[in-house]
């Protein structure tokens, strides 16, 4: 599985650590907020569905931020841009350790969110262009799992603050922590380098393409089916992914009533099993190709998320069922990297990319909000499963549309998203 890192040069290993790292430190600071959710809850006196708003402001925002990010880095360079949403994202989760209001820090969830949607986009396509074609599929797939590790950090963080320092304070600390990740732009300023396709592809600055050229050419009539089928796929796969994971650490504790280290403990094998579901995607993309592999997650999904809400199962057996719940959650984000970076040509390729996987977060937003409101009139498992189930059925729809891209060699798509031949 791992056999790519030695074949690689030193560059693209670099990379790779740079955006793996941008990527877990993005999921440390994005699920910190729904596991303090119960605790903002209670300090701000607000109901689930005003809470629901912190998750469904930063899938919104995050849409636009990966949108314009990715259309920034297709004017002004991938390692820049990068560079710019890490810094972002860093300093207005720190600012949130201080609000004493529910609105400001909705206000500055929201930025956070312009700053992670934009990083991800900035990293997916720096990691596209600098690997070979060889290990595209495996290498973007890893990356994603670093979300696991991200994530893993904020569990630990959680229960290590929440058993030293008091509920209303040990959210503040957590967001406190959120500076920490800032300091990644010494390494990528240091040892990353622009992938050299996209130095040639940037013309000096007084003939650079307007930004709105960069933003609004994947719409196109070449490109706009590809973009919006894309953009689909993302509101499928954010919406299921959202609707759960923004609501299961209240779940588990309001409605499984588990403590805090126990629904930690919950959420441990959640994790893992999602680093799994990334290192079983990352074979799979290559074996069976990119869409079949999303489909295959996807309805496994849809099942997997039925039985575990809908089922009257004892703690014990969701524990177990847990690990196959975070394993297929994970196939279907740890493809989308590879297959949209495949899609588009150079000069749309940040802003198609940032389009697809983060657009579909605006639509998706909802999802979170319709749980919370959803689960005063039925069950918060209840509601969290039919919305979880809706938004990976699209998955499938979507993603049955699009082309298969395995094996696509960069350089040779058009500017109208077509092949060429050598």
């Amino acid at each position: 599985m791992f056999m790519w890192y030695r074949a690689v040069s030193g560059n693209e290993r670099k990379t790779f650590w740079a955006c793996f790292s941008g990527w877990a430190l993005d999921a440390l600071e994005s699920q910190m907020f729904g596991l303090v959710v119960p605790s903002l809850i209670a300090y701000f006196a607000i109901s689930r569905g005003e809470a629901g708003l912190f998750s469904s402001a930063t899938l919104v925002t995050s849409a636009l931020g990966g949108w314009f990010a990715g259309a920034l880095s297709d004017r002004y360079g991938r390692v820049k841009t990068l560079q710019i949403m890490i810094v972002w994202f860093a300093f207005f989760t720190f600012l949130a350790a201080f609000v004493t209001d529910y609105y400001w820090l909705l206000a500055l969830k929201a930025l956070q969110g312009f700053g992670i949607g934009g990083e991800w986009a900035a990293g997916a396509v720096l990691m596209a262009e600098t690997i070979t074609s060889q290990y595209r599929g495996k290498v973007m797939a890893i990356v994603q799992s670093a979300w696991a590790v991200g994530w893993g950090l904020a569990v630990i963080l959680f229960s290590v603050t929440f058993s030293l320092a008091p509920e209303n304070i040990a959210w503040r600390i957590m967001f406190a922590v959120g500076l920490l990740p800032s300091l990644l732009i010494f390494y990528v300023r240091r040892h990353i380098q622009e992938p050299e396709k996209q130095i040639a592809a940037v013309p000096k600055n007084e003939d650079r393409q307007p930004i709105a050229s960069a933003l609004f050419g994947i719409f196109s009539p070449s490109l706009i089916r590809t973009t919006i089928l894309g953009g689909l796929l993302g509101l499928g796969a954010h919406g299921g992914y959202h609707a759960i994971m923004s609501w299961l650490p209240t779940y588990l504790k309001v409605e499984r009533n588990l403590s805090v280290l126990n629904s930690s403990g919950y959420l441990a094998v959640i994790i893992f099993a999602f680093w799994c579901g990334c290192m079983a995607s990352s074979i799979l993309l290559d074996k069976i190709g990119r869409r079949f592999n999303v489909a295959l997650f996807a309805v496994c999904c849809v099942i997997t998320v039925r039985i575990y809400l809908f089922v009257p199962l004892n703690n014990t057996q969701m524990l177990f069922l847990g690990f196959p719940l975070g394993f297929f959650a994970a196939g279907i984000p740890a493809s989308l990297g590879a297959l949209f970076n495949e899609l588009y040509p150079q000069q749309y390729r940040g802003a198609g990319v940032g389009f697809c996987y983060n657009f579909g977060r605006i639509l998706s937003s909802v999802f979170p909000f319709l749980v919370g409101h959803m689960s005063a009139s039925m069950s918060l498992g209840s509601a969290i499963g039919i919305d979880a189930s809706w938004a990976y059925s699209i998955v499938v729809i979507s993603v049955l549309l699009l082309p298969e891209t395995k094996g696509r060699d960069l350089k040779q798509i058009n500017p109208d998203g077509q092949i060429s031949e050598k």
